[in-house]
């Protein structure tokens, strides 16, 4: 009788155990020690509708800059990393080969104007000498002729001249954009070509500034949705973590990428501080809308179990209860909550570790 007796106490005392091992959150001996906890409400807000992205800067213009003449380089007038404003002076050519094609052509011109005039006049003489039926009209016409060519002569030696001039003024090379140059590609002795290499020097326009970034194809009825009612603002912010940049997104691809399902967006920044650098990598927020009435709980509180997302909620008499929790979304440190816990009940934000449903705790403003 008496094994019979301890038989039954380890079977019940086996299926007690295997009792609390099928729920998540054991219940707490009756003398178990209050815990200490901290706290907060979860409260009714409005809350932004956002989609968060990592970007990168990227020029509003970039401009390579080229010799437009062959030539040798005599001067460089700006420093690599500079900020140039449209018009300024950023490199010299020598100009004397140039110089003296100019002069070339003005006194081709001279010489063709002298002759130009003379033939002129030899046509007016020979046309009162043909009227007068002195001389035949095979005469006149030719040098009419004559003072034609003559005439086509100077105007050739103008517009060679007008040609001269733009290649002595291509000797002075300035910025065609307002922006930051790039690395020091030449120096004086280098020999340059007309539209070639080497490059003189790369500028690009940070400001604005775009930032490129991708969000998932979904998303694209939404975005073009609320793009209709107004503005999208942007905030990109640097590696620095510091205040973000705020913009405006401008610009939404024709297409989607087949291959990871995404679309490419762009916002525009105006970047007067030049903190967004071309090629630099920031986390981007694109607010779409915001949410009003929605119930929101510090992002801490919130645990993930076997069974998904729960909060340990504080009841009146001061015990937790485990609520199973569906969180819609997380904006800055707040968690978004759509089903497990009503405005103005207290959740457990730090100390959970020590809670299981039904005990007690006390409420510290630190831990």
């Amino acid at each position: 009788m008496k094994h019979f007796t301890k038989l039954n106490l380890i079977f019940c005392i086996l299926a007690f155990f295997a009792a609390a091992g099928c729920t998540e959150h054991a219940a707490p001996p009756p003398d178990t020690p209050v815990v200490p906890v901290m706290a907060a409400k979860a409260v009714v807000k409005a809350v932004p509708i956002e989609l968060h992205a990592i970007g990168t800067g990227e020029a509003s213009s970039t401009v390579s800059v080229e010799s437009q003449v062959a030539g040798i380089v005599s001067e460089v007038h700006y420093k690599q990393g500079q900020f140039v404003t449209k018009g300024d002076l950023l490199v010299t050519l020598d100009n004397r080969p140039f110089v003296a094609n100019l002069q070339l052509a003005e006194a081709n011109l001279a010489k063709d104007r002298a002759s130009a005039v003379l033939a002129k006049v030899q046509a007016g003489r020979y046309e009162k000498l043909y009227q007068s039926g002195i001389v035949p009209k095979e005469q006149y016409d030719q040098f009419v002729a004559t003072a034609d060519a003559s005439e086509a002569a100077v105007q050739a030696d103008q517009a060679t001249i007008e040609t001269a001039k733009l290649q002595v003024a291509y000797c002075l090379i300035y910025a065609p954009i307002s922006g930051r140059t790039g690395s020091q590609l030449v120096y004086p002795g280098a020999v340059v070509k007309a539209n070639d290499l080497p490059i003189l020097v790369v500028i690009n326009k940070i400001s604005p500034v775009y930032v490129d970034f991708s969000v998932p194809q979904q998303y694209l009825d939404e975005i073009k949705a609320y793009m209709k009612r107004g503005k999208l603002p942007i905030e990109a912010t640097p590696s620095d973590n510091a205040k973000p940049e705020s913009g405006y997104l401008t610009f939404v691809n024709n297409t989607v990428d087949a291959t990871t399902g995404t679309i490419v967006l762009k916002g525009t920044f105006p970047n007067t501080d030049s903190r967004l650098w071309p090629g630099e990598f920031v986390t981007v927020i694109l607010r779409l809308s915001e949410q009003e009435k929605a119930v929101v709980v510090p992002s801490q509180a919130v645990q993930t179990g076997q069974q998904g997302d729960y909060i340990f909620v504080i009841k009146p008499d001061m015990t937790v209860d485990s609520r199973a929790v569906k969180v819609a979304r997380t904006v800055g440190g707040e968690s978004v909550i759509t089903d497990g816990v009503k405005a103005g009940e207290t959740v457990v934000t730090d100390g959970q570790v020590r809670l299981v449903p039904g005990v007690k705790v006390e409420v510290k403003t630190s831990l």
